[in-house]
């Protein structure tokens, strides 16, 4: 018999269903409802970088009725000055009496806004439904851990593996639901990147045109020998653009986006370039749009991991498989062997 959720429970299960909202990459993504007397007074999400935060939205919609209110939070409140001020700050001054986070935050230039809210006489709990409120929020809280983007491999391919014909043709192999959830992807993570080849070939714009969209991800372009001539579409005003030239080390790489604030990157490359990523153990999970359709011949999704057998071969593990019209979304993350 299934156990009935405590008040706290379901309240928690509704911030973290409103966490779920909006595109806030780089941020966290977190969500909040406050209650006063048994009654919902105010709900919020992050929409976007440089946009309230959750508290601060929720505060604005519950105004005077968040004093004496309880705030379920997904994420502990931050406590430090960014874009926008510290949402322990706004919790204090509208009179919060206790705030429920799910998960801790581990960015140690934020944390410790609980610590903050209880020395101000404010009663904080942590820990409820943690680990739903984590998988709501998998990207951040990876990037945090290991100091480092959260990697993405997508591609969209034919069932027999192949992102192109020999000629290059590749638009389009999956159909318009499939490319709406690649833009979605875009967006979700904030940062993608293409090799040279894959801006030859098919001179993408790499935006995220979907709705709701407030801030373009950023576009990284690897060009180790300079080719490219910056005519490309991917260089225009509509997003902003890294281009890489020179040799390329792609732990530095990563490790330097994250300082520079990428916290998650969608990698959209030919199979040189996410095999680069995967060689180097740097994949963390794989996004793949299988169109039911056969090639037969043209390029993989995935060349050159340079296996000396079997046990070598890194694996995915699934985690969810979604139909998109004729398409198939597959969700996987990635093990490697020890």
């Amino acid at each position: 018999m299934a156990k009935t959720p405590t008040p706290d429970e379901r309240l928690m299960r509704r911030a973290i269903a409103l966490s779920r909202r909006g595109f806030p990459a780089p941020n966290p993504h977190v969500g909040c409802v406050l209650v006063r007397d048994g009654e919902i007074v105010g709900e919020g999400y992050h929409h976007h970088a440089g946009a309230p935060h959750a508290e601060a939205a929720a505060l604005s919609v519950a105004g005077e009725r968040a004093r004496g209110a309880d705030a379920y939070v997904t994420l502990e409140p931050c406590n430090h000055f960014g874009r926008t001020p510290p949402c322990t700050d706004a919790l204090l001054r509208a009179g919060v009496r206790r705030v429920v986070a799910a998960c801790p935050d581990p960015n140690p230039v934020a944390s410790g806004g609980l610590a903050r809210l209880a020395e101000n006489g404010v009663a904080t709990e942590i820990g409820l439904l943690q680990q739903e409120a984590e998988a709501a929020n998998f990207r951040f809280l990876s990037a945090m851990r290991m100091r480092r983007p959260h990697v993405t491999i997508k591609a969209a391919v034919s069932l027999d593996g192949r992102i192109a014909l020999p000629s290059g043709e590749s638009q389009w192999i999956t159909g318009p639901a499939a490319r709406r959830e690649g833009h979605r992807l875009r967006a979700e993570c904030g940062a993608v990147l293409v090799g040279r080849r894959t801006v030859e070939m098919d001179d993408p714009q790499l935006t995220a045109r979907i709705p709701g969209v407030v801030n373009q991800p950023l576009r990284i372009v690897l060009d180790p020998r300079g080719r490219l001539t910056g005519k490309e579409r991917v260089f225009d005003a509509a997003a902003p653009t890294k281009h890489v030239t020179g040799p390329v080390d792609l732990n530095e790489l990563l490790v330097e986006l994250f300082n520079d604030g990428v916290t998650s990157l969608l990698v959209e490359g030919g199979g040189t370039t996410i095999a680069g990523f995967v060689r180097s153990r740097l994949a963390d999970a794989v996004e793949l749009f299988l169109a039911p359709k056969l090639l037969g011949d043209g390029p993989s999704w995935l060349n050159g991991l340079d296996l000396g057998n079997l046990a070598e071969a890194p694996s995915l593990e699934i985690d969810r498989i979604k139909r998109l019209g004729p398409d198939l979304r597959l969700s996987a993350h990635v093990r490697y062997r020890s």
